[in-house]
């Protein structure tokens, strides 16, 4: 029975951060980009345009561009993340629908580009952080990213350079260079909304004093250390090569620390997308 009271918040819980994450994104579109005539990357970015050339509702293009995509995505991805996207989207649509005929906050260009960008980015990463989509695109990119070369990343880039630049044509030139402010601090605010602000880091440590370097991660920094066992490639000589994970904090701490334990260790640093688990607080760093 707990289990199953678990599952309903849970659900109940991922639909509300979906609600507000295309209220965010609403307001962002309708408040700051299209009273300004500024466009985000995307099927959003498309709508704009479309909506602006016909007179027709913005929030009808959000719906219908984004069909063939859900299709694409149930049969490619899966239901669940179907079901969010199509519930993120019409949220979307019908939020803009109702911020409509709210008066603009503001006429400044720099600034509808900044707080829109801001917005729209919040938007957007909570709602690809709790399993859906706003874009259509992102959808294609994530089928084309295992039939091709090319990253999801890059993919995605592609076609909003496409439809930044297009900008140009239906507003001005001006306006699509606003648009490409707005959908770069668009694009790291959904990284920092994704992965938050304390971002991970993993550290691998090769050393003769893994001992001494473990002890003192742990006691300092509170971190859980896994020793695994190697060999080295030249000498062929059995070593200890410890790992962890730390916050982008922590990271000038342990580098004292390991230096001061072996000035000699190999330490690779790199970035950790998601962290579960694992036995040991943090504690204050000293």
């Amino acid at each position: 029975m707990p289990q199953k009271r678990n599952k309903v918040v849970a659900f109940i819980s991922k639909y509300l951060m979906l609600l507000l994450g295309s209220i965010l994104a609403a307001v962002g579109v309708e408040e700051f980009l299209v009273p300004n005539q500024i466009i985000d990357g995307g099927i959003v970015g498309i709508s704009i345009m479309l909506s602006h050339i016909t007179g027709l509702s913005l929030s009808a293009f959000l719906i219908i561009l984004n069909l063939p995509f859900l299709y694409l995505g149930y049969m490619q991805i899966g239901k669940s993340f179907t079901i969010a996207t199509l519930f993120s989207v019409v949220s979307l649509a019908y939020w803009v629908a109702v911020l409509h005929p709210v008066t603009q906050m503001t006429n400044d260009l720099f600034l509808a580009a900044v707080f829109g960008g801001i917005t729209i980015g919040l938007g957007v990463g909570l709602i690809i952080r709790y399993g859906g989509s706003l874009d259509g695109t992102e959808i294609v990119a994530i089928i084309l990213d295992k039939k091709t070369g090319f990253s999801v990343g890059e993919i995605i880039m592609f076609f909003n350079l496409f439809i930044l630049g297009s900008a140009g044509l239906v507003f001005s030139w001006d306006k699509s260079m606003y648009s490409l402010v707005a959908y770069f601090i668009a694009f790291k605010v959904i990284d920092i909304t994704i992965e938050g602000l304390d971002e991970s880091k993993g550290v691998m440590i090769v050393t003769d004093n893994p001992d001494e370097i473990a002890d003192a991660l742990m006691a300092r920094l509170g971190r859980g250390v896994t020793i695994l066992h190697g060999e080295g490639g030249y000498s062929r000589e059995p070593k200890k090569v410890l790992y962890s994970v730390i916050t982008r904090l922590e990271v000038a701490k342990l580098k004292a620390i390991i230096y001061e334990k072996d000035e000699h260790a190999f330490v690779t640093i790199n970035e950790v997308h998601d962290v579960l688990g694992g036995r040991v607080k943090k504690r204050a760093i000293h």
